[in-house]
């Protein structure tokens, strides 16, 4: 495809697969099995299986697991927060934008499959683990800069709440279908055959690095859709960045160039601080509930999954039930809504979850805002954009915005996780950047 037609359903079908494409990553590697698996390498247990120590030395330095896993992605979102504005700026450079989201994809899904060398048995175990998670993280988060630039360029305004949240609930589909393979695998190697040296010992170990190992393939396979699909950048303006100076730091100009004309949106001014600090506390709850599930309630790794996959089946509607409220209401009202149901889930996990129950509950209130607050920040910063036709800048802008969000957010969980007794007392950061995201959307005006 060489041309946008926006409302074109066989584009916009194609824009949407990509969120079933690569949300296998978001669930299985971020959220689910890679995390469990990455507190079992990183444990010491006794001759009993008991864990006696949960301390890991890195570069001479020594942290709790959970701590180390924190920063370590924090590092990856930092590193994709300096890369989006130089990649964009030679995407616009090469006039086509895709084969960049081409090269990250193809980067998260290769680090994916090759975590199947995370293993302690081998050499350097956790620097090659650890490697590979933060360079799947840069090909994920990479890939979405030009992803999500695309929205306004496929759909109309009064489509995009519809298009996005139709992105993310398909997203959820796919990556709970492929969850549920991979927790079969898991849970029960032996119906596959897969048993350890002895001959009896089911390989746990064995299945979850097969279940990496899918993700890329699936992650690769579902994206050539999409990549078929997908036009290439608008040829006009190619001449117009040559003329503008050296192509690789076009990205950075343009940003610079975006932050000034924002003082010309106040909308845009009032939502992206909003945005900032309520993302902060997003994307760390989905980044650590894991570790609190395991860590705070003892919980097994069927029960984390099953939490996960309840937060999964139930944001597929949040996502539909939330663009539904805004088209009722509006935008703005709706993100308050969310960044309220946000507060009280996280004093009801720090006050009331104790049990694999409370933690289910919690997960399922989680579900309903976690897929629309997201498809909502989404399509509204698109509705706000000026007319143009370098959406690639004004993206890069809001994923840069989104991606030192979670630096800030997981650095400063990790920070006061490392200093904590229990995971409890960080949960009351997350408490504070929703409370300040609500009162910022007080400033914005009707959407």
């Amino acid at each position: 495809m060489s041309e946008i037609v926006k409302g074109n359903k066989k584009i916009i079908n194609a824009w949407v697969t990509y969120d079933l494409a690569n949300s296998v990553y978001n669930l299985v590697i971020t959220a689910t099995i890679f995390p469990i698996y990455y507190k079992a390498q990183t444990v010491t247990k006794d001759i009993d299986g008991n864990i006696t120590s949960s301390i890991v030395s890195f570069f001479g330095l020594e942290f709790k697991n959970s701590t180390l896993y924190d920063f370590a992605i924090a590092f990856a979102f930092l590193v994709v927060a300096f890369l989006s504005p130089l990649l964009s700026g030679i995407a616009d450079y090469g006039g086509n934008k895709k084969r960049f989201m081409q090269f990250f994809c193809y980067l998260g899904a290769v680090s994916c499959s090759l975590l199947y060398f995370f293993d302690k048995s081998y050499p350097y175990s956790l620097y090659v683990g650890l490697l590979l998670a933060i360079l799947a993280c840069v090909g994920y988060a990479g890939s979405l800069v030009f992803y999500n630039s695309y929205l306004p360029e496929i759909a109309p305004p009064e489509m995009q709440d519809k298009v996005s949240a139709k992105g993310f609930a398909m997203g959820y589909i796919g990556s709970s279908f492929l969850l549920i393979i991979n927790l079969i695998m898991v849970l029960h190697p032996e119906w596959f055959g897969w048993y350890k040296e002895d001959g009896v010992t089911p390989d746990v170990g064995f299945a979850t690095r097969i279940s990496f190992v899918m993700v890329g393939l699936w992650w690769f396979g579902f994206s050539q859709i999409t990549f078929y699909y997908l036009p290439k950048k608008n040829p006009d303006f190619i001449k117009k960045v040559v003329t503008d100076g050296h192509y690789l730091t076009h990205g950075f100009r343009e940003l610079k160039k975006i932050w000034k004309d924002l003082k010309h949106n106040k909308q845009l001014v009032r939502f992206l601080p909003a945005f900032f600090i309520y993302s902060m506390g997003v994307q760390t709850v989905m980044l650590v509930a894991n570790h609190f599930g395991s860590d705070e309630i003892k919980m097994e790794s069927g029960q984390l999954i099953t939490t996960i996959l309840i937060i999964q089946f139930v944001a597929m509607a949040g996502s539909f039930l939330f663009s539904f409220i805004s088209r009722k209401t509006d935008n703005l009202f709706t993100l308050k809504l969310a960044t309220l149901l946000w507060i009280a889930i996280c004093l009801s996990t720090f006050l009331f979850v104790y049990t694999a129950v409370h933690f289910y509950i919690v997960a399922a209130f989680v579900g309903l805002v976690m897929g629309g607050i997201q498809s909502l920040s989404r399509s509204t910063y698109s509705k706000m954009l000026p007319e143009t036709s370098d959406n690639a800048s004004y993206f890069s802008f809001y994923d840069v915005c989104e991606k030192l969000s979670i630096v800030l957010g997981m650095a400063t969980f990790g920070i006061i996780n490392e200093c904590s007794a229990t995971m409890r007392t960080p949960i009351l950061s997350l408490v504070s950047f929703f409370v300040l995201g609500f009162l910022l959307l007080f400033r914005m005006k009707k959407i």
